[in-house]
């Protein structure tokens, strides 16, 4: 399953710019989803209804918005759905992959804008609190986006961000299939196990015994690493590959839930719509109308 069919957008950033900001008031969301190999940050004032895009993330947005996406197959986009705003106020904010050498990134004082960088390969949907913090800033740097101090600008907003510990993560990794190189050996060997048999009934206790684990001590290591008891890092992973099917395939939804290791429909259908928002037909039919095919 590729996202080669998706819309590519070219930027107006060039390679001798440290960043590009386009700022806009229009009245409706018209670009389809899509995906672009630079990092952007999009912040959306006065949208409140729209909806917004990101992998197999589809929600709807208040009244302010602030994502980062930072992977070049990441499909997103926003569409209008319940807003009907008439002053949609965007920021987008798009910027190189390496405007921040690797060594820069290692260093102490950039840890927490590394952790955010890296997961924005999944999309990363702020805070209110955040949002509100750095709104003042980002109006600024839409008026003085020239010259040295505005990269310093740039960043001082990056790191406010990453600051935010109600962040939130979009896309499953399942959906984009990207590995969290912030994993232990241990932790990557579950996932790895998981990945492979995820088609099949997999108890506990055989990925516990799988990396040489009591089922307690597991149930704990997994809370403790992922955030997730093991049942629900299981069915977000099922859930992420389901979606990736959705957008990308011609299956049936009972071939999908099948093919991903739910035995029963209505399960698959009652966790779906649980965790996602959206029963599996309402996502596909969703998906479907943002996307343009070239």
């Amino acid at each position: 399953m590729q996202t080669s069919n998706v819309f590519r957008e070219v930027t107006p950033l060039s390679e001798e710019d440290c960043f590009v900001i386009i700022n806009r008031i229009k009245s409706e969301f018209s670009y389809p989803v899509h995906v672009h190999p630079e990092y952007e940050l999009n912040f959306i004032e006065n949208g409140k209804g729209a909806r917004r895009i990101v992998g197999d993330s589809i929600e709807e947005i208040d009244d302010l918005e602030l994502c980062l996406i930072g992977n070049e197959t990441l499909e997103h986009a926003w569409m209008n759905y319940h807003c009907e705003s008439n002053e949609i106020h965007e920021i987008t904010i798009q910027f190189h992959k390496n405007l921040f050498l690797g060594s820069l990134l290692n260093k102490k004082q950039f840890n927490s804008i590394a952790v955010m960088l890296e997961n924005a390969k999944k999309g990363v949907s702020f805070s209110r609190e955040a949002i509100e913090k750095v709104k003042e800033r980002l109006d600024f740097l839409n008026k003085n986006h020239s010259g040295f101090y505005s990269v310093l600008d740039l960043l001082t907003i990056l790191y406010e961000l990453s600051l935010d510990r109600n962040s939130r993560i979009l896309c499953s990794s399942t959906f984009n299939k990207q590995d969290d190189s912030s994993e232990s050996r241990r932790i990557q060997k579950v996932i790895n196990f998981l990945n492979n048999n995820y088609q099949k009934e997999i108890r506990l206790i055989d990925v516990a015994n799988h990396v040489n684990m009591s089922e307690v001590s597991f149930s704990r290591f997994m809370k403790r690493r992922t955030g997730k008891n093991y049942i629900e890092y299981l069915n977000d992973l099922r859930l992420g590959i389901a979606s990736r099917y959705l957008v990308d395939s011609s299956k049936t939804i009972s071939e999908i839930s099948y093919d991903c290791g739910f035995n029963n429909l209505s399960n698959f259908n009652r966790i779906f719509k649980k965790r996602k928002g959206y029963t599996p037909k309402e996502f596909r039919e969703n998906y479907s109308k943002m996307r343009i095919l070239i």
